[in-house]
Parts: C-alpha cells; structure tokens; sequence
C-alpha cells in the first residue's frame, strides 16, 4: 500500500491573478467560537466579545474550527 501526503494550504489569488499562500487566519479567543476567518475585518468577527487572536490555519484546523461562510 502506497503511503500519501496530504498537505493544506489556502492559495488567495491577488487583484493581478497571481495566488498567495494563506497560512495564518484569525479566531475570535471564545470558547463557542467554530470558525477561522483570511480577513481581521471579516463581518463573521463582527459579534467576537472576546480577543481576536491570529494563528496558523493548521492550528485553527486542529483545533476543529471551520472557515467562515462568509469567507467561503
């Protein structure tokens, strides 16, 4: 059996087309909060009463959370 590597990585095309690797994301520090956000000023951070804090998006992803829908 062939082992595979599955490797993550976000790629967020600039406004001239070429993409950029997204490897941090931002979480509102609450312990209900279930999604990870590409933009500080995302409305989906809009109610965060708690810290916005900027981790790795393999963090965010270990930690079970899930992009945003508005960012989807």
């Amino acid at each position: 059996m062939k082992n595979i590597l599955l490797i993550s990585f976000v790629a967020i095309l600039n406004l001239n087309g070429t993409s950029v690797i997204k490897s941090d994301v931002y979480l509102c520090d609450s312990p209900g909060g279930k999604k990870y956000h590409y933009n500080k000023s995302c409305r989906g951070l809009s109610n965060c009463k708690h810290e916005i804090i900027k981790v790795s998006l393999k963090k965010a992803q270990n930690l079970g959370k899930t992009l945003c829908g508005f960012e989807d």
